[in-house]
């Protein structure tokens, strides 16, 4: 297979896994966010509301593209795509199963790391090119927000990465042991906070801050431009979880053969799933207490971690 008709097929499948985790994961969000508030969630659109999903969809894709007139209409339009891509893109490298990856890199790691990053660009010139004051404030505040936790998320990694030996994110895997689990257990949790706050999801989600920003950085955008925004959250939430359970859990190896990639798939839903209960759970936190979190919490605690993995890898 050709370098181009690869990257076709791994595009296209790419695509398809996101629009599915949205489907998955907006439908799981409502039932999750309805049994924590007591409620029952969509249910008169189909059996058990299945089909609420598609009938928002449909509506979604037939609403008007609108274009504020203040704003800069060529940046506008393309800004969603400077968030999605990235994101689509940092799903390639991670392993789907034992000794396999779409693209097996040397530094497979650091693509994962680097390439979803670029997406806060699209979230700064969302709110940018809004012309738009809230957007603008919403869009700077993602930009801080995911610079700023970005460090510690680097930093819970590079603690495997030591363990490992490699950044290939298949040698990761196949050196996974069981004891890296509570030998790494401080970088696990670091990672898993930041890279809820690097999706600017609850409790995280002041960027968006409806009661203040109106929605934030994409507060202007309709119809199937606001639905590539919800995709690349979406698409996040997933390449943070299938990462977190191939790398930091080492799923695929729990069971041998396909029976490995079932732990997998169902590690990732429960990562899924629990970044979804801490949404719906903890209240959203102030800019000052945010900031706060990642400088002064997080970045000493996956230092800490750094320190451990030092005085331990030397005895192994």
């Amino acid at each position: 297979m050709s370098g181009l008709l690869g990257g076709i097929v791994f595009g296209l499948v790419g695509g398809v896994a996101i629009a599915l985790s949205t489907m998955v994961g907006v439908y799981g969000e409502r039932k999750i966010a309805a049994k924590i508030q007591r409620r029952f969630g969509p249910q008169e659109t189909g059996p058990y509301g299945l089909l609420q999903l598609p009938a928002d969809t449909l509506k979604m894709i037939l609403k008007e593209d609108i274009t504020p007139r203040q704003a800069d209409a060529r940046i506008f339009k393309i800004a969603p795509y400077f968030v999605f891509v990235p994101i689509a893109m940092g799903l390639v490298v991670i392993p789907v199963a034992a000794g396999w990856a779409a693209l097996d890199s040397s530094i497979g790691i650091l693509f994962f790391l680097a390439v979803p990053s670029l997406s806060v660009l699209g979230i700064l010139i969302a709110g940018w090119s809004s012309g738009n004051t809230y957007a603008t404030i919403g869009g700077m505040r993602g930009a801080a927000q995911m610079i700023s936790y970005e460090l510690p998320r680097t930093l819970s990694v590079l603690a495997v990465v030591i363990l490992a030996g490699s950044l290939r994110p298949v040698d990761v895997v196949q050196a996974w042991r069981w004891w890296w689990i509570p030998l790494n257990f401080i970088g696990i949790v670091v990672y898993y906070i930041s890279s809820i706050a690097e999706l600017n999801r609850g409790p995280f989600d002041i960027p968006e801050s409806e009661s203040e920003l109106v929605a934030g950085y994409f507060a202007d955008y309709a119809g199937i431009r606001w639905g590539i925004f919800m995709m690349s959250e979406y698409g996040g939430m997933l390449a943070a979880s299938l990462f977190g359970a191939a790398i930091f859990l080492g799923t695929l190896t729990w069971l041998p053969g396909p029976f490995g990639i079932i732990t997998f798939l169902l590690g990732t839903g429960v990562i899924g799933s629990s970044m979804i209960w801490v949404k719906w759970t903890f209240p959203r936190m102030r800019p000052d207490q945010l900031m706060t979190t990642a400088w002064k919490v997080l970045t000493p605690l996956a230092l800490v971690q750094l320190v451990i993995v030092g005085v331990v890898v030397p005895w192994l």
